[in-house]
């Protein structure tokens, strides 16, 4: 061997001698040092790879652009407003990540007014305010998706403010023991949208109702379709849908089932109850499937109308016991 091959196998032998090295110390890292760094910085920008100990950080991190924040599994008492922007949240593995009793300006865990909003796979839970109406999100401005996520034991799921330019979509979400009547003070319901442009509800599921209305809605125009509203361990709780001041759209493929406990029980769907702000003529409801949990003997309505829009009443499979429609 020439002396040049000599040299360059001894730096060859150096380099392996360093790579098994720095093997051997990443392997001597704990495995639980991984998690450990999730849990003093669980928020990911997707985009910049930056880490953050806290979710406003990231959302400031974002601020006026585009971005996504993926969330460490957790249960992470913290929140955040969005001002601007659009913005994704997004569980690093779905169903792994709690919102946990934390409020932003008393209002709720994510309080979104930016441009758009999008959640996914995320858990909002025991959220509650002295004004009653503590929430997972409360939406003032923008378009909001909502997927894979589940809002439970807290006072509201989902309040929105008003937007009459805004869509919310949500999908293969669940919405359990939410809402309230109680203190005195004004209802809690599981989902309650202010004036907003279009509200879109698929493959969704409400569930042990704890006051007020499982969907509240003063949209111009909704969807609800393929979805399940299991009152049957709800408590004190009303409509299942109450379409306040009316709406056109389409409530079509559902499954309902009307509890024992009810503050009110005279319908399952209503609409234009407190006014007649907005046109129903259109809206369309067909292929549901209605009736009274075992065991409940009452007579009630399935759709009750205070508008005498044009509202096209399809073929539903109604239960005993229930009235297809009412003109109230």
């Amino acid at each position: 061997m020439n002396p040049f091959e000599s040299r360059m196998s001894r730096h060859s032998a150096a380099r392996v001698q360093l790579m098994l090295l720095g093997l051997a110390m990443l392997l001597a890292i704990p495995a639980g040092a991984v998690f450990a760094q999730s849990q003093l910085a669980p928020y990911t920008v997707v985009e910049s790879g930056q880490r953050f100990g806290s979710l406003q950080q990231a959302v400031n991190a974002i601020g006026e652009g585009s971005g996504t924040i993926s969330i460490a599994p957790g249960v992470w008492r913290d929140c955040a407003v969005q001002t601007q922007g659009d913005v994704a949240y997004l569980a690093e593995v779905p169903g792994k990540t709690a919102f946990d009793g934390q409020t932003c300006e008393g209002k709720a865990a994510l309080v979104m007014r930016g441009r758009s909003m999008r959640v996914e796979g995320l858990t909002f839970q025991n959220l509650r305010l002295a004004e009653g109406n503590g929430a997972g999100i409360r939406l003032e401005h923008g378009d909001l998706t909502v997927r894979q996520t589940w809002f439970k034991d807290s006072e509201e799921g989902i309040l929105s403010a008003e937007d009459p330019t805004g869509t919310v979509l949500i999908e293969r979400s669940t919405f359990s023991r939410l809402g309230r009547c109680d203190r005195g003070l004004s209802c809690a319901h599981s989902l309650y949208f202010a004036n907003y442009g279009n509200v879109i509800i698929r493959r969704s599921r409400f569930e042990e109702g704890r006051g007020g209305h499982y969907v509240k809605s003063h949209s111009t125009r909704i969807e609800v379709v393929d979805s399940s509203f299991d009152d049957s361990r709800g408590k004190t709780t009303n409509y299942m849908i109450d379409l306040s001041v009316g709406s056109t759209g389409l409530i079509a493929g559902n499954w309902f089932v009307q509890g024992k406990d009810k503050e009110n029980y005279s319908a399952f769907i209503a609409n234009g109850a407190e006014g007649h702000k907005n046109s129903a003529n259109g809206l369309t409801i067909k292929d549901n499937v209605a009736r009274l949990a075992p065991g409940v003997d009452r007579n009630t309505v399935f759709f009750a109308d205070w508008t005498g829009d044009a509202v096209k009443l399809g073929a539903n499979t109604i239960g005993a016991g229930l009235k297809p429609f009412e003109k109230r």
